[in-house]
């Protein structure tokens, strides 16, 4: 009697002990490898604007107006600009190009399909930006001291990411990368060393003469 009750006594030992240790294995990192779970997603949105345009093109207000749109939404490298203009009238094109301009940008050649119709007498100018964020950083969700499976923390990978994600100029280059022409410029290439063998040393004035006699 007493030999089965140690052993029931026992099993439910048994059983409680492995049942605190897989609660303990709740709050324990999971990913084995160096491979950050946090990476950078990226999402385009698309701004739009109408503006009245004629057989001369865009009047000078309507510019104005653009002028005041492209500075209040901060136009920057990596946005993209382009013209949903039904009547394809290229002093309209011109236009939105003198524009851009003064902002260091270039007009697409295609628009992207937004909600909606453009009106007749209308010209749509789209301002494509393109955003990197990194969800769910930072992320302290692993509370388990104890690491059975060798994993990276949770958090791991974030503060990389997310710098990597605010710094990049173009959020779209993460995704394709950025294309070049394959050529290299040499006048580009050599600044560098040209400013360095054109600057005269710091210390080409020589050293000071001093007398070690004793006075």
């Amino acid at each position: 009697m007493r030999t089965n009750i140690f052993r029931k006594t026992l099993a439910s030992a048994l059983l409680a002990s492995a049942a605190l240790t897989l609660a303990g294995c709740g709050g324990m990192a999971s990913n084995p490898s160096l491979e950050s779970i946090h990476q950078p997603v990226v999402s385009q949105t698309n701004y739009t604007l109408d503006v009245s345009a004629g057989p001369g093109g865009i009047s000078i207000p309507e510019q104005r107006r653009l002028a005041g749109w492209f500075e209040a939404m901060d136009l920057r490298y990596g946005d993209r600009v382009s013209i949903d203009d039904p009547s394809r009238n290229p002093a309209n094109r011109s236009a939105v190009e003198a524009v851009a301009s003064r902002h260091s940008m270039l007009v697409g050649d295609e628009a992207p399909v937004t909600p909606g119709y453009v009106n007749p007498g209308t010209v749509r100018i789209v301002v494509t930006r393109t955003v990197a964020t990194v969800p769910g950083c930072p992320d302290w969700s692993a509370k388990s001291e104890t690491n059975l499976r060798n994993a990276t923390s949770t958090n791991y990978g974030c503060a990389t990411n997310s710098n990597l994600a605010s710094m990049v100029a173009d959020p779209s280059h993460l995704i394709n990368g950025a294309t070049g022409s394959g050529s290299t410029t040499v006048t580009t290439g050599t600044k560098a060393i040209e400013s360095y063998r054109n600057r005269p040393p710091t210390g080409d004035q020589g050293l000071k003469e001093q007398s070690s006699k004793g006075n």
